[in-house]
């Protein structure tokens, strides 16, 4: 992707105008899958890498996906150090998810249009679309002068933020992350007393569990929400559209899954309501408050809430 220049005029796109394949996230998805099979090879197995998958799926996942880009970028649900919003975003870009401006884009779309024919990934067309199929096709109303007009000009004020929208600066992030992974792995099996070909096979299996396979994971655990939140679970809130509260989705998703509660108040940071309704990702943000970098944290809105009807626990 290119840079937008700041006179790009936006036009309506005619409804007559095919869909196109992203081919980038094609080629990406096609890649990483196919990449965090390699898992299965004995030669590239380690206890190690399993330990990277879990821990940076709290890491890229939680920190980088859950609190940098939905719950700070998207809904502004708390403040925090520049530094902070950063490096929480950096994570975020690093797990593969596309840039800032399209995720936040797409993201605030889907509430202003969620489980109607413009929401981007609804189940109302199938579990598979709500789930993956709609990466792999972009029509012409999700293009980025389409949708980031009205969903990302906020984001996009940013130099950081709209840098990210060239392809070299946001592939070429991701694609450092992978020597990285694999440099630091290759010297730290030399620094233990490893030969050059321990080090070969440990760094080789650094990269395919620490980035091929934790971000595969963390792609199906963020995609579950919008599709297995979208179709099982309970309604404590009757907010108009399908939205479920999920308990397995908000175990493995660290709070995520409490996504009616997410529906009926979005600007809230907090995602679980009922003391039962853990929200590891809210207890992360309350960690890095308690240190000082983070604050004007947004709680469920009382107000908010006591305008939404209750639903009667409807269940699917």
């Amino acid at each position: 992707m290119n840079q937008l220049p700041k006179d790009t005029e936006f036009r309506v796109s005619s409804e007559h105008e095919p869909r196109r394949i992203d081919w980038v996230n094609v080629v990406g998805i096609g890649f990483y899958h196919a990449m965090a099979l390699l898992a299965f090879v004995p030669w590239l197995f380690s206890w190690t890498g399993v330990v990277l998958t879990l821990f940076g799926a709290y890491v890229f996942g939680t920190l980088g996906i859950n609190l940098g880009y939905h719950r700070l970028l998207t809904h502004r649900g708390y403040q925090c150090p520049k530094a902070v919003e950063r490096a929480l975003v950096l994570l975020a870009i690093l797990s593969f998810q596309d840039t800032p401006a399209r995720w936040v884009a797409v993201h605030r779309r889907h509430h202003e249009h969620s489980d109607e024919e413009p929401d981007p990934h609804s189940p109302i067309v199938t579990f598979l679309w709500a789930h993956m199929g709609w990466l792999f096709v972009r029509p012409p109303e999700m293009e980025r002068t389409q949708i980031y007009p009205r969903y990302a000009k906020d984001i996009l004020r940013d130099p950081f933020y709209r840098s990210m929208e060239k392809q070299t600066v946001y592939l070429g992030t991701i694609i450092a992350s992978w020597a990285v992974f694999f440099a630091a792995g290759f010297a730290f099996e030399l620094a233990t007393g490893g030969t050059r070909a321990e080090a070969l096979q440990f760094g080789a299996s650094v990269l395919v569990w620490g980035v091929f396979v934790r971000t595969v994971f963390v792609w199906h655990l963020t995609w579950s929400v919008n599709s297995l939140a979208h179709m099982f679970g309970y309604q404590t809130y009757e907010t108009g559209e399908e939205s479920r509260n999920n308990f397995f989705v908000a175990l493995v998703t660290n709070g995520e899954g409490w996504h009616n509660n997410h529906h009926a108040d979005p600007r809230s940071a907090r995602h679980g309501h009922r003391w039962w309704e853990i929200d590891v990702t809210y207890l992360s943000l309350r960690l890095l408050s308690s240190v000082g970098l983070a604050w004007k944290i947004a709680e469920p809105n009382v107000h908010r809430l006591a305008s939404v009807t209750p639903a009667t626990e409807k269940t699917s």
